[in-house]
């Protein structure tokens, strides 16, 4: 699985006009799923999400988790994030996992992530999601549970 984590002030997703989900202090991830990836994939990623250290301490260190802060995770499904535009201009998406594979596993990171005991709000799978925010930092950080950045 991949994610694109922002810290955020605040964050909003509409479907067709309507709001969606909205939250306040927190990380915005969008997640994508490839063909590889399991229940553990997605388990592994809500808890790599939950306690990456992004959050500034006392001494404004990076060195708090979205769990020591208090605040939201906001989860938005995005296969595009297995987009492959190494060969060419228009991007290939044969490493992203089907629609009916991924609902359960984004699912599955949602409540990897609330059992941690963070709120989570989300999009719609497979909306056309309009998505606002407002980056904190800014900090972007990527993962991805086959390391492979």
């Amino acid at each position: 699985m991949r994610a694109v984590v922002q810290r955020v002030r605040s964050a909003q997703v509409s479907v067709g006009g309507e709001v969606a989900c909205q939250m306040g202090e927190g990380l915005l991830a969008l997640v994508g799923v490839g063909k590889a990836d399991t229940a553990e994939s997605a388990a592994a990623l809500a808890d790599r999400i939950v306690h990456l250290r992004i959050f500034g301490d006392e001494n404004d260190r990076m060195n708090r988790s979205l769990l020591d802060s208090g605040g939201t995770l906001g989860i938005v499904s995005q296969f595009t994030l297995y987009g492959d535009a190494r060969h060419g201009r228009r991007p290939s998406f044969v490493a992203a996992c089907s629609a009916d594979q991924a609902a359960p596993l984004i699912e599955a990171v949602v409540d990897a992530a609330c059992g941690l005991g963070v709120p989570v709000v989300t999009g719609r799978f497979q909306a056309a999601m309009e998505v606002s925010l407002v980056n904190w930092g800014p900090v972007t950080i990527l993962l991805d549970t086959e390391k492979l950045f």
